[in-house]
């Protein structure tokens, strides 16, 4: 870790959340949400040409990883992204910091897409990485064949099996998971390991497992974010300038799944298809990421 990265908590009514600071505290604020599986080490490419742009940064553990943990066992651990975005309020809040440059992968951009529609205010700009914008699976959906087959991992999270494999098996698994979803990623062992001693946070299993699972039904949500799920149905459309990075090599959620998607947006939206590049956007394009910050 840089020795002038800035580390530090704040404490939400569910969360203690850990967080990354960096660059001078008058700079405006790039909000950086990471996904799965992954951590705030997804972003070390992007930080410094963004220092060096005149932004701050502010990259927070996401619940469930790194140094992010519940204050109270009876707390459910939801791994809704309405959840995920009130995080981020909530985070903002405790800071003091009114507006963001918004930037998400995976996880963290379901959540950045939630916070633009629910609190435009609050958004300068909106980067988003790997996937395409949506408020849940709704009746009738009609999911391509190759797509439920790249979601095997989900299906697999709701068994027995799949509840094992991540409890006792997380680092072999995510490994796999790496290399699957971008098979041109070259990453060493070491930076593998960097990221993985994130996933010993003792509320992370129960997290990922929710969070797939309370996707397809077959768990409950946390009653606590029912009234801004409520503000999801109808999909609320998105008035912040919005960039849509995705790989083509993608193997999580397909290149296509995001396409289509310009109806939900009512101000500027660009989706840009990077070649050669598969989920890890952060970390295999640093350089799309920091331009769509710049520049839009």
């Amino acid at each position: 870790m840089p020795s002038s990265t800035f580390t530090g908590t704040v404490e939400t009514e569910v969360l203690r959340i850990a967080y990354e600071r960096r660059g001078p505290a008058e700079a405006p604020v790039v909000l950086l949400l990471h996904g799965f599986p992954d951590d705030v080490r997804t972003w070390d490419g992007v930080v410094e040409p963004l220092l060096a742009a005149g932004y701050q940064t502010l990259a927070p553990s996401m619940r469930g990883c790194g140094g992010s943990v519940f204050l109270d066992a009876r707390t459910p651990r939801s791994g809704q992204a309405v959840a995920q975005a009130q995080d981020a309020i909530d985070l903002l809040d405790r800071l003091g910091i009114d507006q963001v440059v918004l930037v998400g992968h995976d996880w963290g951009a379901h959540a950045a897409y939630l916070v633009a529609a629910l609190w435009p205010e609050r958004v300068v700009r909106l980067v988003a990485a790997s996937v395409g914008y949506g408020t849940g699976i709704k009746p009738g959906d009609q999911i391509p064949i190759n797509q439920v087959h790249a979601y095997w991992y989900q299906w697999f999270f709701h068994t027995e099996r799949g509840h094992e494999a991540l409890k006792s098996n997380r680092q072999e698994f995510c490994r796999y998971i790496w290399h699957l979803w971008s098979p041109t990623m070259a990453f060493t062992e070491a930076e593998f390991a960097r990221t993985a001693a994130s996933w010993n946070n003792p509320d992370w299993v129960e997290v990922v497992l929710h969070a797939y699972c309370v996707r397809w039904g077959a768990a409950p949500p946390d009653p606590r974010y029912d009234a801004l799920q409520k503000q999801l149905t109808p999909q609320p459309k998105i008035s912040v300038p919005t960039t849509v990075l995705h790989g083509e090599l993608d193997g999580a959620g397909l290149v296509a799944s995001s396409e289509g998607k310009e109806s939900y947006f009512t101000g500027p939206y660009q989706r840009q298809v990077l070649p050669g590049v598969g989920h890890y956007v952060p970390r295999e394009a640093p350089a799309a990421i920091v331009e769509a910050v710049l520049h839009g």
